[in-house]
């Protein structure tokens, strides 16, 4: 019986602080509180004319009306084809918009162009044209790094 005893501890930690571990993660964070709700003051009425005969630089100032903007504002849709993020910290909205810029690459070169005058495109060959060099994969069908004029010109019709 005594031999079990240290594995016995040993489990019973184990399982404490695998317990305690679980516990720890499963907390959830409290939640911010909502923001103060935005206040519109009316405009005072304007005071009487003064009586005929009164100093008019002795008559007291209105109040400026003043009027409180609304805590959010409508967020802009993002750009085309790009993606949009909004975090709140500290009271303060956030947003990120993120795009890609459209690439123009220009008309698409010939295969003896591209070919160097052999028979065939290499990946580096590739490299000159940036549509075919993001291709490559789908267009080097035989996974050979080397692409024929069928396979270009195939590549050539689907993208046009």
């Amino acid at each position: 019986m005594k031999s079990r005893t240290p594995l016995i501890a040993l489990v019973t930690a184990g399982s404490m602080m695998l317990a305690g571990s679980v516990l720890a993660q499963d907390q959830t964070m409290p939640t911010p509180p909502p923001p103060p709700q935005p206040v519109q003051s009316m405009p005072a009425t304007p005071p009487p004319p003064p009586p005929p005969g009164q100093d008019m630089s002795a008559r007291p100032t209105p109040p400026v009306p003043t009027q409180v903007m609304p805590a959010t504002q409508p967020t802009p849709p993002p750009p085309p084809g790009g993606t949009q993020a909004q975090t709140a910290s500290a009271g303060q909205q956030v947003t990120i918009n993120s795009s890609v810029p459209p690439v123009n690459p220009g008309p698409a070169p010939s295969f003896e162009q591209l070919a160097n005058g052999k028979s065939y495109i290499s990946e580096n060959d590739a490299s000159a044209y940036p549509l075919l060099a993001n291709d490559w994969a789908y267009v080097d069908k035989g996974h050979a790094g080397r692409v024929t004029k069928k396979q270009y010109e195939a590549w050539l019709n689907h993208n046009q």
